[in-house]
C-alpha cells in the first residue's frame, strides 16, 4: 500500500486547534472532512475509533493532536452529510463512509447491471470478498457498511436481501 499523502495543513500547528472564527472554522472543517474520508479511503477502514491517539488525529513530528472534544465536532458534523455514523452510544467508534450510502448503493447497482448479476443471487461475502469483484471500489468494504448499501438498494426497489442457511444474500433486479 502506498504510503497517505497528509495535506498540507495536517503540519500546520493550528489546524489541530478547532477555530473560533466561523470562516475559519468552516473552512478547517471542510479540510478536516476530505482528510478523515481520504485517510479512512486509503486505509480501506470504514470503522474509526475517535477515542484513540492514531495518526489520523495526532502528529508526533510537530507534537500536536486534536482533542477529544474536537473530534466528536468532526465526527457529528460528517453525520450531517452523509458521511458517518455513530456505533455506540457513547460515541467513540463511528462508521465512516467515504461515499454516501446512496452513493455505495448506485456504485453496488451499477456494478451488477453492468456485470450481468441481475436476477441472479450473490452472497454478501462474494460481493466484498469474492474474485469477481476484486479492483471494485467496494472490495473489501466492511460488511455491516455494505449490508446498509444493499438496504438503500433494497428500499429502491433495486434488490432483494435474501437469509439462507448461515449466509445472507442478495438479489439483484
Amino acid at each position: 500500500m502506498a504510503v497517505y499523502q497528509w495535506p498540507w495543513e495536517y503540519n500546520f500547528p493550528p489546524f489541530f486547534t478547532v477555530q473560533p472564527h466561523s470562516k475559519t472554522k468552516e473552512q478547517q472543517l471542510s479540510t478536516w472532512r476530505t482528510l478523515i474520508l481520504g485517510y479512512q479511503k486509503h486505509q480501506r477502514q470504514a470503522i474509526l475509533n475517535i477515542a484513540e491517539d492514531g495518526p489520523l488525529f495526532v502528529n508526533e513530528s510537530i507534537s500536536r493532536k486534536l482533542a477529544p472534544e474536537g473530534r466528536l465536532w468532526l465526527l457529528e458534523e460528517l453525520v450531517k452529510t452523509g458521511n458517518a455514523a455513530p456505533v455506540d452510544k457513547r460515541r467513540q467508534q463511528w462508521e465512516i463512509y467515504w461515499h454516501t450510502l446512496d452513493e455505495w448503493a448506485t456504485i453496488v447497482h451499477e456494478w451488477a447491471t453492468g456485470n450481468g448479476m441481475t436476477g441472479t443471487v450473490c452472497t454478501i461475502f462474494e460481493l466484498v470478498a469474492g474474485d469477481n469483484t476484486v479492483g471494485e471500489e467496494f472490495h473489501g468494504l466492511d460488511q455491516d457498511v455494505f449490508k446498509k448499501v444493499l438496504k438503500v438498494l433494497e428500499g429502491k426497489g433495486k434488490c432483494e436481501l435474501i437469509a439462507f442457511d448461515d449466509n445472507e444474500g442478495v438479489k439483484f433486479f
